[in-house]
């Protein structure tokens, strides 16, 4: 028997099939030399994720970069700090070991105890605030642009936007349609990028779109205003954008 949401999640599904066959076709070279899609080895893990919370369209969609190597990752889920994933979301899944793994970047996924600080940070702050996963995901949803992850020889990792031209404008290509088309089933009224990269492919991804896009600052430790309060900085950013943030009085936080 059908449930309601089963036709969104679905959706979400089925984009990520599409995504993971253009992204298949794609090579990279030095100094990438290894590369991770979690879409297919965390694959239960971003099913259930979408299970759990993407059945129903919302305002605001939140748009990350790509996975982290201690977070989605690991976990399949966007941002997906081991700790918070397990215990506020109430998510766990099986994660099998990807195609060529790097020996200095080990998939050992829910039983990874590294965290992922920009996940523990952002999943952090929606507990804060809104206090129940429900709660969040009634009016937020959180997606990565790009679901790979990009490693060097010595197990650094590389971001999409240090990538050559040409292979930016091949990887760009297949992950603007996936954005595009998850943007269709959520119909949000905002769409803001987890900092500038996802802001500008936003605004590429959905050109001649009336939707309003804007950018909070990211989460991450390499980013010194982050390091400097980054729940009450982002509260502001959303707030500015006239994004509402129920719960605050409850909470007692910002």
């Amino acid at each position: 028997m059908a449930r309601p949401g089963d036709g969104l999640v679905a959706g979400h599904q089925a984009i990520a099939d599409r995504l993971v066959a253009g992204l298949s076709r794609l090579t990279f070279a030095a100094p990438v030399t290894h590369t991770y899609n979690p879409l297919i080895y965390a694959r239960s893990g971003y099913d259930r994720y979408v299970a759990c919370f993407g059945g129903t369209v919302r305002p605001v969609v939140l748009v990350g970069m790509n996975p982290g190597p201690f977070g989605m990752a690991q976990t399949g889920v966007p941002f997906g700090d081991v700790e918070m994933v397990t215990g506020w979301m109430g998510i766990e899944a099986r994660v099998a070991a990807p195609a060529s793994p790097h020996p200095k970047r080990p998939i050992s996924g829910f039983s990874c105890t590294r965290r992922e600080v920009s996940g523990s940070r952002l999943w952090g702050w929606a507990r804060q605030r809104f206090g129940t996963p429900a709660a969040f995901f009634e009016r937020f949803f959180v997606v990565n642009y790009c679901p790979l992850v990009f490693m060097e020889a010595s197990g650094r990792n590389r971001t999409p936007d240090k990538l050559p031209a040409v292979e930016k404008k091949r990887l760009f290509r297949v992950c603007d349609r996936a954005l595009a088309e998850s943007i269709d089933i959520l119909k949000p009224q905002w769409v803001v990028g987890i900092g500038a990269f996802a802001e500008k492919r936003i605004h590429a991804a959905l050109k001649g779109s009336n939707l309003t896009i804007g950018r909070m600052t990211h989460p991450s430790p390499a980013n010194p205003r982050a390091n400097r309060g980054w729940a009450p900085l982002v509260e502001s950013e959303l707030s500015a954008m006239g994004i509402d943030l129920p719960g605050q009085e409850e909470t007692g936080a910002g």
